[in-house]
């Protein structure tokens, strides 16, 4: 299943999108596309409607972060060899694990905001892993029955206050905007590999990022499985899980980074687009 929400900002409501692509309203069947909801009974109750008695959605309508109620948004750094090598640093012999502010979370099209004083926003195409089981202490051949699905998630980034500000990388990526989420969460069982996955990002047409999850360090199985021994991980926390290379920082001869009017769009396999137009706050 390919699951929505839509409408207004901290107001949207939940869908689903049929076999012919349109989205169809779950209001009244389920209250979120959130926490109870994610579990394997929410999502079989949703999977036995009748998709073609929910009444249809505009086209025009806007989408919501594709998760609501998020509790944490954790992030894995230097998850792809390559990108670590553009990058400078080395591969990690564990996952370097932080967090980014769910107040970061927006849809998948919103207008993404480039911070006051920033002069090195980048921009960051991810897996993102949605949990729908409670996950603490599993092992890693179940760590993926604690997963509901999976979406595209945008790890916008400010290299500087990243890393030239002190302290954790948390300032750098926390920024408003600097989450978008969807446009669907695509339940596991529509994504038999996430390690098989294509995915790619354009600035104003020029495609700077063209990937694959098969080069992750660390898989999906493997992070659920790490981070719960760390934390517990609840319905509705995210996970992403790291960027493959082609980063404004990373580019030759010298870094490009983002500017006010320009568009990214961006993808992954099986998992939608999105596209975003970037403001000056």
């Amino acid at each position: 299943m390919k699951l929505v929400r839509y409408g207004t900002p901290g107001a949207e409501k939940p869908g689903i999108v049929d076999q012919d692509g349109v989205i169809r309203s779950l209001d009244g069947v389920v209250s979120d596309i959130a926490a109870d909801v994610l579990s394997d009974d929410g999502l079989a109750k949703i999977r036995a409607v009748d998709l073609a008695k929910l009444p249809k959605v505009e086209d025009s309508v806007r989408l919501g972060p594709c998760v609501g109620r998020t509790g944490k948004f954790i992030c894995i750094g230097l998850n792809y060899a390559d990108h670590a090598a553009e990058s400078g640093m080395a591969v990690p012999p564990e996952p370097v694990i932080f967090m980014k502010a769910t107040s970061a979370i927006v849809g998948p099209n919103d207008q993404v905001k480039i911070p006051r004083t920033s002069v090195k926003t980048d921009w960051e195409v991810e897996l993102g892993v949605v949990i729908g089981k409670t996950a603490s202490y599993v092992s890693e051949d179940q760590a993926l029955d604690h997963v509901a699905g999976y979406c595209v998630i945008n790890d916008v980034s400010e290299r500087a206050f990243q890393a030239e500000r002190g302290g954790q990388w948390t300032k750098g990526k926390s920024c408003d905007t600097f989450g978008p989420t969807g446009p669907w969460l695509v339940t596991r069982d529509e994504v038999p590999d996430p390690q098989n996955l294509h995915m790619w990002l354009e600035v104003d047409g020029h495609r700077y990022q063209n990937g694959s999850t098969k080069t992750m360090v660390y898989g999906v199985r493997f992070l659920v499985h790490y981070l719960s021994q760390f934390m517990s991980l609840y319905p509705g926390d995210i996970i992403s899980t790291g960027t493959p290379p082609g980063v404004g920082l990373g580019q030759k001869p010298e870094p490009i980074y983002l500017k006010a009017g320009q568009v990214m769009r961006l993808g992954i396999e099986g998992l939608g687009e999105q596209r975003q137009e970037l403001v000056q706050a």
